[in-house]
């Protein structure tokens, strides 16, 4: 087979709900012009990249080879981005690193829409399929940017952000999105806020927005290699060898070095806390992978009672995954897959239930790769359409905060009426972070 043949161009598949959804929209560049369209007619009209054939670079010819270039590429002087981090302490003692873009206040209006990303399983503001999207969607539009802001949401224990409490994160676990978004939502009052999720971090965006409904603080979200249903794409790595001994070994080597390095409030702090145990008996295992890790510590420890402990790991990936939840999904919502995605092998499309969800299925494209050249992918002018879509041609009084009160305890917590248990405040004065340096002794794009 000739090198032209592999890089054929495919074109994506697009589901469309049945039920008709209509939106108030912008005309044009108009300001107080008005129309209304279904979700399918402004996606075909106003999205008309994601419609375009995909060519894959002719070296990165599959799903393998696309995936493993997400991993071992050096893209550090592709789409740079610096960020202002600020520390988020949460009512259960944890911490979130929130790193904001443009990194200064003075170059965004208060109402302009903002960005909320969700990265992967061990990623951070740092991974270059986040740099992608936000460098030029946070470039002034007179640089031909969509001049937005953006925050991207470290999970606990990533990129940099210390471990103060003896928790860590899962794929299922929404109430850290949550209270990020209740701080967001608490600073900037005014602003749309979209939802943007890679990989583990789309699972928890779609959960967020199943359980949510109506009251989601993010008015739309498109999410990017969502891992839909857990356990079908474990069993079916486990059954392919470079499943087993590439991603599921290099995803629980970075796990296992993030545990490693916040040993100590895991483990030392409060040797009595359960998730001590759980991070001896992960820790104890050889050359581990991601599903001994879910098995060993996540299904015991990842959440609180009575949700927690699961009798099982395929029960706890049951739970977890957010492909039983879409219909539950409220607001416009846009999903894009790969089929030769060597990570996620279960993408169920939307059979037209709801009328909020999108999906769309691109051929080739790997695992967060898409790559058309060896800087370029195919997914970002898709999503920059979309955020452009759902940012500022969509009407924004219709944004659903029905019965949203936020407020703030005398400790300076946020807290939401209803959420009580939650809360959230900025600690430290913040910084300026590079966000162009891969973690050390991590292996990117997973």
């Amino acid at each position: 087979m000739g090198w032209s043949k592999l890089s054929t161009p495919t074109f994506p598949i697009i589901h469309f709900p049945r039920e008709t959804l209509r939106l108030e929209v912008r005309k044009g560049d108009s300001r107080t012009e008005t129309e209304t369209s279904t979700l399918q007619e402004l996606v075909q009209s106003r999205c008309t990249s994601l419609f375009s054939p995909y060519r894959p670079t002719w070296w990165l010819f599959n799903g393998h080879a696309q995936t493993l270039f997400c991993v071992l590429g050096d893209f550090s002087t592709t789409d740079q981005v610096w960020y202002f981090r600020q520390h988020v302490l949460l009512s259960d003692g944890g911490t979130l690193g929130l790193d904001f873009v443009p990194h200064t206040n003075f170059m965004v209006g208060d109402d302009t829409p903002i960005i909320v990303v969700q990265h992967g399983l061990t990623g951070g503001s740092h991974e270059p399929y986040v740099r992608a999207i936000l460098a030029p969607a946070c470039a002034p539009v007179e640089k031909g940017g969509l001049g937005y802001r953006a925050v991207v949401v470290n999970f606990r224990g990533c990129s940099g952000v210390p471990i103060t409490s003896p928790k860590f994160y899962t794929a299922g676990h929404t109430d850290d999105l949550r209270q990020a978004l209740m701080f967001l939502a608490d600073k900037y009052p005014r602003a749309p806020l979209l939802g943007l999720g890679f990989s583990i971090g789309a699972n928890i965006m779609a959960r967020y927005l199943a359980e949510e409904g109506s009251q989601s603080l993010l008015s739309s979200a498109c999410v990017v290699a969502c891992p839909w249903d857990l356990a079908q794409s474990t069993v079916g790595m486990l059954e392919s060898l470079m499943g087993r001994h590439i991603y599921l070994r290099s995803m629980g080597s970075n796990v296992r070095a993030l545990i490693k390095h916040h040993y100590r409030p895991l483990a030392l702090d409060q040797p009595d806390h359960p998730i001590a145990a759980a991070v001896h008996r992960f820790l104890a295992v050889k050359n581990p992978t991601i599903a001994d890790f879910d098995d060993t510590l996540t299904r015991f420890v990842g959440g609180d009672p009575p949700t927690f402990p699961f009798p099982s790991l395929l029960s706890y990936y049951s739970w977890a995954s957010s492909g039983h939840v879409v219909q539950d999904i409220q607001v416009p919502f846009l999903a894009i897959n790969s089929s030769d995605d060597p990570v996620i092998r279960y993408v169920p499309w939307n059979d037209g239930g709801n009328k909020f969800v999108i999906t769309a299925l691109t051929n080739k494209g790997g695992h967060l790769g898409w790559f058309e050249t060896s800087r370029k992918r195919w997914t970002t002018r898709p999503v920059l359409e979309w955020l452009q879509l759902v940012g500022r041609d969509l009407v924004h009084n219709q944004i659903r905060r029905d019965g949203l009160s936020l407020y703030t305890d005398d400790a300076g917590y946020v807290r939401m009426v209803g959420e009580d248990k939650l809360g959230c405040k900025a600690v430290g004065k913040g910084g300026i972070i590079n966000g162009n340096r891969p973690e050390r002794n991590l292996f990117q794009g997973l």
